[in-house]
């Protein structure tokens, strides 16, 4: 097994328990305890983990990216969800963007039944995700890609997003608060969705509940700026009061 294939296996772990022990992660790759000690150092250089004594815990700051590949598997359930949500505001036929979240690739999977569809994305994931639906228009934005993400980034980004003219944009975020407003964790990726929002008639904020009330590094709008919110859970009424005096949509599942 690769290095790196065993730091993401542990982020996993970390996802899930918070905390890993170094003898334990040993047992479990079949692996010294200093190969151990050397990926929780290499993570915790690149801010995922602190190291504790015999082990490390996660860093949870809204400012750290998780790979790709990490993030994927964190809250299935409710990524699906959003994602159930999301279909049903696509039409066929409809110009629709989608950002390079893993929320995003959820979408995507869950609107293969429709018909005539043109997606416009920066996602590696989701270009090959759709690269068999055989009656749509597939457009890749082009850019530079961002190393552990599956994104195309930077200034030919940015130029192809801002050239189209879609009907909706969905974009998820790391933080959503009622006073400093939708927050990222990457200037990167919050130039390419303010691109995004700016190219579509309709923006539409996928965010999970583990993002209410969250800041993270980089302002990517406010909240009045957005046209709807989907969520995987109805959020508190404090939530839905503020959302409906901006005059934003707020779509989340009905309770049984």
């Amino acid at each position: 097994m690769l290095a790196l294939e065993r730091r993401n296996i542990i982020l996993e772990k970390l996802q899930e328990e918070k905390r890993v022990v170094v003898s334990e992660l040993s047992a479990q790759f079949g692996v010294s305890e200093e190969t151990i000690r050397r990926d929780l150092e290499k993570m915790e250089k690149d801010g995922l983990v602190t190291k504790s004594y015999g082990g490390a815990v996660l860093n949870e700051s809204t400012s750290i990216d998780m790979p790709f590949n990490v993030r994927k598997k964190v809250n299935v359930a409710g990524k699906q969800r959003l994602a159930e949500l999301a279909a049903g505001l696509i039409h066929d036929g409809d110009h629709i963007i989608l950002d390079a979240s893993s929320t995003s690739v959820f979408i995507a999977k869950a609107i293969k039944n429709k018909k005539n569809l043109t997606v416009l994305t920066n996602s590696i994931e989701i270009i090959i995700e759709l690269s068999d639906m055989p009656d749509w228009n597939i457009i890749c934005s082009g850019g530079s890609l961002k190393e552990g993400y599956l994104a195309l980034v930077g200034p030919r980004a940015l130029e192809s997003l801002s050239s189209f003219n879609a009907d909706k944009a969905f974009f998820s975020c790391k933080g959503l608060d009622i006073e400093r407003g939708v927050t990222d964790g990457n200037e990167m990726f919050t130039q390419v969705k303010q691109v995004m929002m700016h190219s579509a008639a309709r923006s539409i904020l996928a965010a999970d509940s583990s993002k209410f009330d969250k800041v993270a590094f980089s302002r990517l709008c406010e909240i009045k700026d957005m046209d709807t919110v989907i969520m995987d859970q109805r959020p508190e009424e404090k939530w839905l009061s503020f959302l409906e005096g901006c005059g934003v949509e707020c779509i989340y599942p009905m309770e049984d």
